[in-house]
């Protein structure tokens, strides 16, 4: 086996599990510095709302070592990692990651966020030096199949951007948004493409909160909107229409309590969370005829209204990933 893919994703792995896994940038700056990772000749970890994997290329590759590290990293044990997980090798772990770099792998059929996902996840193994010539030129032949994808098919077609289908979502709820108060907190690619879609649909008032307030006020300055610290959250939750969390964290945004209290706030005035954090951004346990939280499957049953045509058109993407993962992969 010169090549490796572990992954766990959405469909086979629970999202209590998936949240543990899951890896903020400085628990993946810390696997990078860390010795685990060397058992490898070569390795690439991408994490995202959807999925943990791990790439691997050498010789006498592993799932159980791939487990393995996760497990010390996350505290899951690796047999569950493995029982929650696919593996996929050789060719094979090359077709996965041209499906995953084009959209094909994603619970929103085609959706683009997860493009530059891939890339920034490759960037960072490769300034760590984590990366070497068979994982380069995979990598960059992922990044070749997706853009083939998204130019000569369909496969991108209807409102499939994450930012895109969360506009959609609070457009088919409050009308209109002109109006509309907006808080995203959180600067990744997801959360400055979500900012970006709601100023696009003439949203009044966009805020932009993220750990590094420097990073959200020069975003914010690109984009015409405003910023705000990350610790004044909760305070400005109470005067938004829309709050929406894409940030990295280890406890929710918003406490079950602090939500309670928002809530009694705002006089009965309706609020709406779009969750596309992982781990979760907000608490699940709120009832509330006032509340609404949509999360990442929400998100997915409105940007899928229109699967059928794109699973045609991811029919015939795959078959062509596989035709061309063959041909790489017998050149590394």
């Amino acid at each position: 086996m010169k090549l490796l893919a572990l992954s766990c994703n959405f469909r086979c792995t629970e999202l209590s599990v998936l949240e543990r896994l899951s890896l903020s940038r400085e628990r993946l700056e810390a696997l990078y510095n860390g010795s685990a990772l060397g058992v490898f000749s070569e390795c690439a970890v991408i994490s995202t709302c959807n999925r943990v994997e791990v790439y691997a290329a050498g010789n006498a590759l592993s799932e159980g070592i791939a487990a393995k590290i996760l497990s010390e990293n996350s505290g899951v044990p690796a047999e569950a990692i493995l029982k929650q997980s696919e593996v996929f090798s050789d060719a094979a772990a090359v077709a996965h990651l041209f499906n995953v770099a084009a959209g094909l792998d994603s619970r929103m059929v085609g959706e683009a966020e997860i493009f530059g996902q891939v890339k920034q996840a490759y960037e960072t193994a490769f300034a760590h030096g984590k990366t070497g010539v068979v994982l380069n030129r995979v990598f960059q032949k992922s990044f070749q199949a997706a853009k083939w994808a998204r130019t000569h098919t369909g496969i991108a077609s209807g409102q499939i951007s994450v930012g895109n289908v969360a506009v959609e979502l609070a457009g088919r709820i409050f009308g209109e948004m002109e109006r509309c108060a907006v808080l995203v907190v959180g600067t990744g690619d997801a959360g400055r493409k979500t900012a970006q879609a709601f100023v696009s649909r003439g949203a009044g008032n966009v805020l932009v909160a993220s750990r590094n307030f420097e990073r959200a006020r020069a975003f914010a300055a690109e984009i015409g909107a405003g910023a705000v610290e990350l610790d004044s959250v909760s305070a400005r939750a109470i005067h938004a229409d829309i709050v929406v969390g894409c940030a990295s964290v280890s406890e929710p945004l918003l406490s079950e309590k602090t939500l309670r209290e928002i809530l009694r706030s705002r006089s009965g005035k309706p609020l709406f969370l779009i969750d596309l954090g992982m781990p979760r951004n907000f608490p699940s346990g709120v009832a509330s005829d006032e509340l609404w939280i949509y999360g990442l499957e929400d998100l997915a049953s409105i940007a899928n209204e229109n699967l059928a045509a794109r699973e045609r058109e991811a029919f015939a993407c795959r078959e062509e990933f596989s035709r061309r993962s063959e041909r790489v992969f017998a050149r590394l």
